[in-house]
Order: C-alpha cells, then sequence, then structure tokens
C-alpha cells in the first residue's frame, strides 16, 4: 500500500519560513517523480514544483521560483520543499505526490497523494 504522509505544517509570520516534510512508503521516492502542490480555499488547486525521477531536474512554477526549494532524500525516501520569505497569500493546504511517470507529475494528475499540511502565514 502507498502511502505519502506530509509533516511539517503550522502558523508562521509573514516573512518567516517552513519545511514541509513527504515520508513514502510502499514506494521507493527515487524511481518516481515528485511534485508539491497547495489548494487553498475559494482557489484552484495548485502545482508549486516537480522533481524529476533519477536526475532530480527540478521544475519550479511562478508561484514558487525564487522562494520555495523542492528536493529528495532517498536515503529517508522523503521529499521536501523548503518555504522561505512566506505571505499571507501562501496560507494554503500544502499536498505531495508522486507518479512513476513526469508527465503527471508536473502537467498532469499524479496517481499518489498525501492528506495534505495545512499552513497558515499570519501575524
Amino acid at each position: 500500500q502507498v502511502q505519502l504522509v506530509e509533516s511539517g505544517g503550522g502558523l508562521v509570520q509573514p516573512g518567516g519560513a517552513l519545511r514541509l516534510s513527504c515520508a513514502a512508503s510502499g514506494i521507493t521516492l527515487d524511481y518516481y517523480a515528485n511534485a508539491w502542490f497547495r489548494h487553498a480555499p475559494g482557489k484552484e488547486r495548485e502545482r508549486l514544483a516537480c522533481i524529476s525521477v533519477g536526475d532530480n531536474g527540478v521544475h519550479d512554477t511562478e508561484s514558487a521560483k525564487g522562494r520555495f526549494t523542492v528536493s529528495r532524500d532517498n536515503a529517508k525516501n522523503t521529499v521536501y520543499l523548503q518555504m522561505n520569505s512566506l505571505k499571507h497569500e501562501d496560507t494554503a493546504r500544502y499536498y505531495c505526490a508522486a507518479d512513476v511517470d513526469v508527465g503527471p507529475v508536473c502537467y498532469g494528475s499524479p496517481n499518489y497523494w498525501g492528506q495534505g499540511t495545512p499552513v497558515t502565514v499570519s501575524s
């Protein structure tokens, strides 16, 4: 059974930073492409960044560029999202996702999803 479990969300002040983690079980993330998404109330789900299989090529969206960094630790079977300079508009539930194909992860809808972790940016 595939499980993706996100953690690290919480309340942070504007300008602060958080690192989200996504621990996988049932799959080896090194053989999968991974992505981070977020979904804020009243808005569409938004892809932030995706990381390819093997070569670890990273593709950021405009929302993530310059502030968010995705990385993967194969030894820990975990994907991370480092978020810096957080803004009020970054408040959302953040999800990690995985798929054997980079296409669904970077351009479509991945096969495997976590339950999400909430991030609230507020003073």
